[in-house]
């Protein structure tokens, strides 16, 4: 069995996850810093109250969304037994997941900036939970995939460094 193509499914996602994690930390850590320091040396806008609360909705509708989304996509998996197309729609809920929690990590960023509620921080931070538990290791991708054990052994060599 051929396994760099596995090994390319793999590897273009984690450094997607990579990547996405490498963008939202600096910009939220940025306006984090910014907020902390008590100084308004960037004349912002004042925005009405009910964006604030259209963004801090929206952030939280988007982390459930993502869960919910990325579990019925999972499903999909159970349609085929061909474990290369098992992987790629794996890949394909994952990559969908990740770009939602990165235009959640953006709506914190901004509605940190623009309104400095704590509901972002804390919003964020759950966010970086989702980044962390849910990056895809041969694992998790076994246990939720339902894999047997040499499926299991073609997931993980696909995952070492050649």
């Amino acid at each position: 069995m051929e396994i760099q193509e596995y090994r390319r499914v793999y590897k273009n996602l984690d450094q997607l996850i990579l990547i996405l994690l490498v963008l939202v930390l600096p910009v939220f850590g940025m306006i984090y810093l910014y907020q902390s320091s008590g100084e308004d040396t960037w004349d912002l806008p004042e925005l009405p109250l009910f964006v604030g609360h259209i963004l801090s909705g929206g952030g939280i509708g988007l982390l459930v969304g993502q869960y919910l989304r990325f579990r019925k996509s999972v499903k999909d998996v159970f349609q085929t037994d061909n474990l290369l197309k098992k992987l790629k729609i794996y890949a394909g809920a994952t990559r969908e997941r990740y770009i939602i929690l990165l235009v959640t990590a953006l709506i914190c960023s901004a509605g940190l900036l623009f309104f400095g509620w704590a509901i972002y921080n804390a919003i964020f931070a759950v966010t970086l939970f989702f980044f962390s538990i849910s990056k895809p290791t041969p694992d998790r991708i076994k246990r939720l995939l339902k894999l047997n054990t040499e499926d299991a052994e073609v997931i993980r060599l696909a995952s070492r460094p050649e």
